[in-house]
């Protein structure tokens, strides 16, 4: 009896001994010292900050030796949500305000929100038009195959805000997750007309073709950016936050179609 109790001491011993040394290595391989990854940016946009944002990030990276900004482009609101819930994230850019003030009520938003931009809808149909869509009203026809974003996401709320001002009774078949659904819908043929925005018709380029929507039926998005709270790298976030901000960053978001705030 007494050698049974002493090898399962040692097999106790040896169990204490094995997640002492997991432990050690997870430390060795964590950094519980609370000090900033200044080696990457983290920066969630709205969808139709892609391209604009994607030129804006390569060039941070070739004025900042060694760091990376890492994107993850979607719709605001489900940006927002994910921030909520704890997604780290460095930066904050939404496509609308009312997303923004999600992340400021909940304490996740350092210091106010600085709105840098602003966008408006186009009615978008794939090469040639062969539904022959020529304004707003024809999004009434339920004969045809539209689609617009999910009326959650920035760029669906603008576009019951557009459908409100002309006075046409929508008849939608498709709520797509963020502008870029929509426009790959359209680029496919697998609709004859979507509503993007005008940052998104200049980014299909040739792709596609695009009717102008009259300014008296237009909303125009404001979009806001920010630090997000509790940032693994606050000075880098910052930084690309300025250069956003700046008359370089403007002049970029200018050339993919937005408008200044």
């Amino acid at each position: 009896m007494p050698p049974r109790l002493t090898g399962g001491v040692q097999f106790l011993a040896g169990l204490l001994a094995l997640f002492a040394l997991a432990g050690g290595l997870a430390a060795c391989g964590s950094d519980n010292s609370g000090s900033p990854d200044e080696s990457k940016v983290t920066v969630f946009a709205a969808a139709s900050l892609t391209e604009a944002f994607t030129s804006l990030g390569r060039k941070y990276e070739a004025e900042n030796e060694g760091v990376t900004v890492e994107f993850s482009f979607a719709s605001s609101s489900d940006l927002a949500t994910q921030i909520y819930q704890g997604a780290p994230a460095d930066v904050f850019a939404s496509a609308d305000v009312p997303n923004m003030q999600k992340v400021v009520d909940a304490g996740m938003a350092d210091g106010e929100p600085e709105e840098f931009a602003g966008n408006v809808l186009e009615i978008a149909v794939p090469k040639g038009n062969s539904g022959n869509v020529r304004s707003l009203s024809d999004f009434s026809n339920g004969s045809l195959r539209l689609a617009i974003c999910d009326l959650a996401a920035p760029c669906g709320n603008a576009a019951g805000g557009v459908f409100k001002k002309a006075g046409v009774d929508a008849s939608i078949d498709s709520y797509e997750p963020d502008v870029k659904s929509v426009l790959t819908k359209v680029e496919l043929d697998e609709v004859d007309a979507g509503l993007v925005y005008r940052s998104d018709v200049l980014a299909a380029g040739g792709r596609i073709e695009s009717i102008v929507i009259p300014a008296r039926d237009q909303v125009v998005n404001t979009y806001p950016i920010a630090l997000v709270n509790g940032a693994g790298n606050p000075g880098g976030g910052r930084e690309f936050i300025d250069l956003v901000l700046s008359d370089r960053g403007q002049a970029e978001l200018a050339k993919w179609g937005f408008r200044e705030p």
